[in-house]
C-alpha cells in the first residue's frame, strides 16, 4: 500500500472515530479527541524558564493542536507550578516538573526547548539541547556575547539542529510586507534606518545581600555566570541590568528592531559601530545604560541608528517602539504589524492597518496569535525541513550587532569592524568584551 493511501485511511479513520467518540462521551469534542489520535504527530516540547515571557510562550505552545508540553524547568518553584497548571488548563495533559533543565533533555521522547531564562543561559542551554539531540527555540537574544553567538552557530551546523531565535516579528505578515516594500524599492533606495524603545522604568534601588529565598535555586540560576552574592533587587526582572548576566536595554528590546533595520537595509555585518549613553535617570545598582544611542555604518553605503530611552518613555513617530526606514522617494514606518509609506512631502502613500490588537508595551506576549505563526515556523522547520524565518545565524548576526553597540559603550572606543565576520579590527580595549568569564565547570563547548 502506497503511504499517500495509508495516510489517507489512518486520517478517515481517526475522523471517523472522533466522530464517534465525540457523540456519546460528554463534553468530549472530535477536536480534542484528534489530539489523542494526533500523539504521534505532535512535537514534544520542554519549556526552561517560566516566570514571565516564558509562561507566555507555554501557553502559546500549549494552544498549538500539533504541540505538547512535557516538561516545565525553572529555578523558581513557583513559577514552575503555576506554568504546570496553566499549561494543564489548555492542553489537558499533566507536564512534568523537571527543576534541572539538564535532566529534561535526557527524556528521548522530548523533541525540542523551548529556552526563555535569563541572557547568561541562552547560549549555554540551547548548546547543551543541540549536543542532546534536540531543537531549540531561543528568545532573544541568542546570547550574551559574541563568543557565544558564533559558537551557538557551530553547534547547530555539527548536529544539524534546528534553531530558531525568537525575534517573532520576522514572522508578522504586515512586517514582512513592510520589508518587501523596502526592499522592492518603494521609497526608492533605503540608505538608513532608525529604531526605538521608550519606557518609564522605575529606579531599582540599592539591593541588600539577602539570604536565598526557599523557593530559588540560586546557583543553578547563575550557572555559567560567575557566583555573585543574592541581593533582593535581582530576581526576577532585574537582572536585565546587570553585565554578569544580562545586556541592557539594546538587547532586551532593542535586538528587535535592529533586526528589522538590518533586513531592511539588506545588511549583515558592519564597519564601524559606535555608541553613547549611561546610567543617566537614578543613582542605584543599575549598571547597563538607561540611555543609549548605537550607529553601525554599512559596506553597502548604508547606516542605522537605534535609540534607547529606559527612563523616558516620549514617544517616536507616535509610538513607543518602532523602525523608519528613509529612502530616494519617500519613508516608511513600521508600527508592530502595520505600517505607513510617505512621500518626500510626508504625504501618506500607503497605510496597511493591523487587525491584531498590540500593546507594544506589553514585550511579554505583544500578539499572541501572531507570535504562533513564528513557532510553527519553528515546527516546520523541524518535521519539513522549512527555512526559518530567523535560523540561528541570521539570529546571531542581529544580536551581534547589539552587542558590538555595548562594546563600543563600554570599552569607550569607535569600533572598525571586519564586514565578513562582524570582528572587532585592532583594539584590545574593545577585544576584551568579545567573550565572558564563566564559573569553573560551566563553560560552553562544542
Amino acid at each position: 500500500m502506497s503511504a499517500s493511501r495509508r495516510n489517507f485511511i489512518k486520517k478517515t479513520a481517526q475522523g471517523t472515530a472522533a466522530i464517534a467518540l465525540s457523540s456519546f462521551i460528554p463534553g468530549f469534542s472530535a477536536k480534542s479527541y484528534a489530539r489523542i489520535m494526533g500523539a504521534n504527530d505532535r512535537i514534544r516540547v520542554g519549556m526552561m524558564g517560566v516566570n514571565s515571557r516564558g509562561l507566555a510562550l507555554a501557553n502559546n505552545y500549549a494552544k498549538q493542536a500539533n504541540c505538547e508540553i512535557v516538561s516545565v524547568s525553572d529555578v523558581d518553584t513557583r513559577a514552575a507550578e503555576k506554568c504546570i497548571e496553566s499549561v494543564y488548563k489548555i492542553q489537558q495533559l499533566r507536564a512534568k516538573a523537571v527543576p534541572d533543565f539538564r535532566k529534561a533533555l535526557e527524556n528521548k521522547n522530548m523533541d525540542a526547548l523551548v529556552i526563555a531564562a535569563p541572557d547568561h543561559w541562552h547560549a549555554p542551554a540551547a548548546i547543551l539541547a543541540a549536543k542532546a539531540g534536540k531543537h531549540v527555540y531561543l528568545e532573544k537574544p541568542c546570547s550574551h556575547n559574541p563568543h557565544e553567538g558564533e559558537l551557538l552557530v557551530k553547534v547547530s551546523e555539527k548536529y544539524k539542529t534546528v534553531i530558531q531565535m525568537g525575534n517573532q516579528r520576522r514572522s508578522w505578515p504586515n512586517v514582512a510586507a513592510a520589508i518587501r516594500e523596502v526592499k522592492e524599492g518603494t521609497i526608492g533606495r533605503a540608505y538608513f534606518a532608525k529604531g526605538w524603545y521608550t519606557n518609564n522604568r522605575e529606579s531599582i534601588g540599592f539591593g541588600k545581600e539577602a539570604p536565598v529565598p526557599e523557593w530559588l535555586n540560586y546557583d543553578l540560576w547563575q550557572g555559567p555566570a560567575p557566583r555573585r552574592a543574592f541581593k533582593d533587587n535581582l530576581i526576577h526582572y532585574n537582572w536585565h541590568w546587570f553585565w554578569n548576566w544580562g545586556t541592557g536595554e539594546a538587547l532586551n528590546n532593542g535586538t528587535h528592531m535592529i533586526d528589522l533595520m538590518r533586513w531592511g537595509l539588506g545588511v549583515d555585518y558592519p564597519t564601524r559601530v559606535t555608541s553613547a549613553g549611561g546610567r543617566y535617570r537614578y543613582k542605584d545598582d543599575w549598571e547597563t545604560p538607561d540611555t543609549q544611542v548605537i550607529t553601525l555604518e554599512f559596506p553597502n553605503n548604508t547606516s542605522m541608528v537605534w535609540e534607547g530611552r529606559s527612563c523616558n518613555g516620549r514617544n517616536v513617530e507616535g509610538n513607543s517602539v518602532g523602525v523608519i526606514f528613509y529612502g530616494e522617494k519617500g519613508s516608511l514606518v513600521i508600527d508592530g504589524n502595520a505600517y505607513t509609506i510617505y512621500d518626500l512631502d510626508n504625504k501618506v502613500v500607503k497605510t496597511v492597518n493591523n487587525e491584531v490588537v498590540i500593546d507594544p508595551r506589553n514585550l511579554t506576549n505583544p500578539a499572541e496569535t501572531l507570535d504562533a505563526l513564528h513557532i510553527q515556523n519553528f515546527f516546520d522547520g523541524i518535521r519539513k525541513g522549512t527555512a526559518l524565518k530567523s535560523d540561528i545565524l541570521s539570529g546571531h548576526q542581529s544580536t551581534l550587532l547589539c552587542q558590538l553597540g555595548n562594546i563600543s559603550l563600554r570599552s569607550g572606543n569607535a569600533l572598525h569592524i571586519d564586514p565578513s565576520n562582524g570582528h572587532i579590527l585592532n583594539d584590545k580595549a574593545a577585544q576584551k568584551f568579545w567573550q565572558r568569564e564563566y564559573q569553573p565547570g560551566w563553560e560552553p563547548t562544542m
